[in-house]
């Protein structure tokens, strides 16, 4: 996965068949309850550190640090005290 610069997160996202790439921002402290998403992700934390809660699992990610989540998987994200940002490949199942 190319970290150089988002414009190349995104083009290898896409050559790799994914749909959309984006950067996400979150606040210090910030948490998102449980959720899920129609499609599959894959991430990288480019900055700060989260928590990400998943079957029961939770995982503490800081940059460079990867993640995957399969379309449907309810999660749930808090951030550390600087926030956190991340890049993410999204790919709507086929």
């Amino acid at each position: 996965m190319d970290l150089s610069s988002f414009a190349a997160f995104e083009a290898e996202a896409l050559a790799a068949g994914a749909d959309a790439a984006l950067e996400r921002h979150w606040a210090p402290w910030q948490v998102v309850a449980a959720h899920a998403h129609p499609f599959d992700a894959d991430g990288v934390v480019t900055a700060g550190q989260m928590w990400l809660e998943c079957a029961g699992d939770t995982r503490h990610l800081r940059a460079g640090d990867t993640f995957h989540l399969p379309a449907g998987m309810p999660h749930s994200e808090r951030y550390g005290p600087e926030g956190a940002s991340y890049r993410v490949a999204r790919r709507n199942p086929r």
